[in-house]
């Protein structure tokens, strides 16, 4: 592995290649030292979106994933608070709990049976008199809350959160996400840099010649934040929606963006027939007929929540080369399976434009991979968010990066 003073180096001149408007080049796609660097820089630096307040429903509930190369937890103290903490322990590093969810009173390290409370604080090691266990707590992370969705940040000093949760309370509180239960989940391994996964989750472009499911139901022509759209009637829609109280954005922090918008005509869910999956409402205003609030995080998410059902996509990287995505579905904690949804029919339409979007993606990297692989433009039509992803990733990055000494850097125009 290279000096990071070296990797800085190497992507720095790197950026410097990128012609705008273009995607990037190879070795971000392929390398394991800009791997390591946007493990550590990015997602080690980046509000992530981990899932929903229902899957912590009681006190000990708790969430255990790995970022990158460091596993972190998430759990429901005795006192109702949501706390995370590095999931390693303090006394030589050992991984505290599996990844995986569960429920537990304290945390027992499997190697020397350290003990922690459920604030994290050391109660029990079987150590020298001396020792002082107040010192030996977990490491802790950020964790925030919006209307029933979970975010940590992994960085000591965490980006601001304030302004996303503002916008986004209004958006989110009509879906009820706290009243919900997940119906499914899963992950997939994708044979992809986790940037090639994001590229293809943002655009659109796609999406009529390979995803015959999710197209009939959605605006696919859309530009932007659903600026414009042939397929749909965007402002009629606009009107409908503030009459019955439901905001629509589009709101943008930089980080984040959000909007409702709508189904084509016909549908009131993202099912084969327009029909909505789910008998019990997530959000019966207008008998659930609204659209979709489509949220996304930089660097790794989006979710859609509609009257009958919310999904959520995230991916996390494993490698230069491979990506895990994971998919939940959300319906109301009444819903009865087999009663008021068929599962098959809840998930199909995400299920099988997950599956497409795995092989796109593994067949993009193969590609990338080839020697003669030369970047290329992304539409400004049909690709804007996918570029919005990209030009968001070039500025933060140099935003990271050590500035040299005398030279004041123009994001935009130096990155794209």
């Amino acid at each position: 592995m290279l000096d990071q003073h070296v990797v800085e180096e190497k992507i720095s001149r790197l950026l410097d290649t990128r012609q705008p408007g273009y995607n990037l080049p190879q070795p971000f796609y392929t390398d394991k030292d800009i791997y390591d660097y946007d493990v550590r820089e990015i997602f080690g630096r980046s509000w992530l979106l981990i899932g929903f307040e229902i899957e912590f429903p009681k006190p000990g509930s708790y969430m255990a994933l790995t970022i990158g190369r460091s596993p972190v937890l998430i759990l429901r103290g005795q006192d109702g608070v949501l706390r995370g903490f590095f999931n390693s322990c303090r006394h030589r590093g050992a991984q505290i709990l599996e990844d995986g969810c569960g429920t537990a009173r304290r945390l027992i390290c499997p190697y020397h049976q350290w003990a922690y409370n459920d604030q994290g604080a050391l109660t029990a090691a079987r150590m020298q008199p001396e020792f002082d266990k107040s010192t030996h707590g977990l490491k802790p992370i950020h964790v925030r809350t919006v209307a029933g969705t979970v975010y940590i940040c992994l960085a000591e000093d965490a980006p601001d959160f304030s302004d996303f949760a503002e916008k986004m309370e209004p958006l989110l509180a009509p879906h009820d996400l706290l009243n919900a239960k997940i119906a499914h989940q899963y992950t997939i391994t994708e044979k992809g840099n986790w940037k090639l996964v994001m590229e293809n989750g943002r655009e659109c472009y796609h999406c009529a010649a390979r995803h015959p499911e999710l197209s009939p139901s959605f605006p696919i022509d859309a530009s932007g934040h659903f600026e414009s759209s042939s397929n749909v009637d965007l402002p009629g829609f606009e009107e409908r929606m503030t009459a019955l109280g439901l905001p629509c954005g589009p709101v943008d922090g930089g980080w984040w963006q959000a909007v409702r918008f709508p189904l084509r005509e016909g549908f009131k869910s993202m099912t084969v027939d327009g029909s909505a999956s789910v008998a019990k409402l997530m959000c019966d205003v207008n008998g659930g007929d609204i659209g979709s609030m489509r949220w996304a995080l930089e660097p790794h998410s989006f979710a859609h929540a509609l009257g009958d059902i919310t999904f959520m996509f995230q991916c996390l990287p494993v490698g230069p080369e491979e990506t895990i995505v994971y998919a939940k579905w959300l319906v109301h904690k009444d819903a009865v399976e087999g009663v008021d949804y068929q599962l098959d029919n809840l998930i199909r339409v995400w299920n099988e434009t997950n599956l497409q979007d795995r092989d796109l993606v593994e067949n993009n990297q193969r590609g990338v991979n080839s020697l003669g692989y030369v970047p290329g433009p992304y539409s400004t039509q049909s690709e804007s968010l996918a570029l919005r992803f990209t030009d968001w990733y070039v500025d933060r990055v140099r935003e990271l990066l050590p500035r040299p000494e005398g030279k004041v850097l123009n994001f935009r125009q130096a990155g794209g």
